[in-house]
């Protein structure tokens, strides 16, 4: 009987059996008792010599340029952000601001015209809006009446202070007069008096020179005249008198003329009011710049101080909040890099033009009162003003508006 191993069609002369894999002791065995124990396994194929050398020379290179340039570039990145940490103060707690006028109406009344619209640019001094004009012209042409009459007052109260002064003159007069005739007859009684005692020692010493009726009659006449000089001193008084109250109506007179200069003066300042809230009815921009937050319409009745408009003037600049702990080495005048996340991909210049002169808590509407409660301290943010250099800017001047988020990056070193 043929053996199978060696009559099997399927293995050729070369193919290995299962049978060359045992010991020559147990060739021709039954093995149907290891049935249960496994295959052994399939050896893994050899690679072909200097196949894997191949490879690693053709990779090679080109992997340890790739992780020589991602190394490089790390540590370059590595090595600006310490140099911009070692040299540089940045915060992004910043915001483009600027001069926002809010623009009112000064007068009350009915808007006729509003010759803007939003967002347009306008011009210091042009007319935004019209208001009826009609009641503020009465006001000037009753303000000019009231003028005109004050100043025809003054011209009576000049007048009847001219009358007053002519009058006193006149008793001036009086007086001088008065007092010229009381010398007058001072020197007539004089001379009776005189005569009256030279005639009465003559006839007491001889009757036959003077007679008595001589002496009577010089007596008489010295007594005459004692009587004409005490009429002619009350005539004086009397002058005087006149004279103190005719100084008295100049003096009223007077105080007239200047009541009526006062009101001239009141009511030429009534007519410069009036033509002032005239020139109100016409609301104009106050510097140049673009009109927002535009809140009227033609027909809309407006009150004194009624916001109208806001013109956003182009002047702008940077409010940047620093923390306390980075204010140690900024000082006005430093440069500064901006960057501002309207405008992506630019980086404008500036530089630092002051800072605030506390910080931003200090300002606030409810400053925080830490001498009641538990205290937590919170880190501190001061504001600094930081301006654009002019040529950096030039052409984005209309696209940095107050209120665009910025990073900003002082440089302190």
């Amino acid at each position: 009987m043929s053996n199978p191993t060696t009559s099997s069609p399927a293995l050729g002369d070369d193919a290995p059996s299962e049978f060359d894999f045992l010991p020559d002791s147990e060739i021709g065995t039954d093995v149907s008792h290891r049935s249960d124990t496994p295959p052994p396994a399939a050896a893994a194929p050899v690679a072909a010599p200097g196949a894997g050398a191949a490879t690693g020379r053709k990779r090679g290179p080109l992997f340890r340029l790739a992780v020589i340039l991602i190394a490089i570039v790390a540590a370059l990145w590595v090595a600006n952000f310490i140099h911009r940490m070692l040299v540089f103060e940045e915060t992004e707690d910043a915001y483009i601001d600027g001069h926002i006028h809010e623009v009112s109406s000064r007068v009350a009344g009915s808007i006729t015209d509003v010759l803007v619209d939003e967002n347009q640019p306008v011009k210091a001094g042009q007319v935004l809006a019209r208001i009826d004009p009609l009641e503020f012209n009465i006001a000037v042409q009753e303000a000019k009446a009231a003028l005109a009459q004050a100043q025809a007052d003054v011209q009576q109260a000049r007048a009847a202070l001219a009358q007053a002064q002519a009058d006193g003159a006149q008793l001036q007069a009086q007086e001088a007069a008065a007092e010229a005739k009381v010398a007058q007859i001072e020197a007539q009684l004089s001379v009776a008096k005189v005569n009256y005692g030279r005639d009465q020692r003559l006839f007491q010493t001889d009757a036959r020179a003077v007679s008595k009726s001589d002496v009577d009659t010089t007596q008489g006449t010295a007594q005459a005249t004692t009587a004409e000089l005490a009429g002619a001193q009350a005539d004086v008084a009397a002058a005087q008198a006149r004279v103190q109250a005719g100084q008295a109506s100049v003096q009223s007179a007077q105080a007239a003329v200047t009541a009526a200069l006062t009101k001239v003066d009141a009511q030429r300042a009534a007519l410069l009011d009036a033509q002032r809230n005239l020139s109100y009815v016409s609301i104009v921009s106050p510097s140049d710049g673009r009109v927002g937050n535009k809140n009227v319409e033609s027909g809309n009745r407006v009150q004194v101080g009624q916001a109208l408009f806001a013109v956003v003037d182009r002047e702008c600049w940077i409010t940047a909040n620093f923390k306390e702990t980075q204010l140690r080495d900024i000082q006005p005048g430093q440069p500064v890099e901006i960057t501002v996340d309207a405008i992506g991909g630019r980086v404008f210049n500036g530089r630092v033009d002051s800072i605030a002169p506390a910080s931003g808590a200090q300002f606030a509407l409810l400053p925080a009162d830490n001498a009641t409660g538990n205290f937590t301290k919170v880190v501190q943010r001061v504001p600094i003003k930081i301006v654009f250099d002019v040529d950096s800017i030039r052409g984005f001047e209309d696209r940095l508006r107050p209120g665009l988020s910025t990073v900003v990056s002082i440089r302190v070193k």
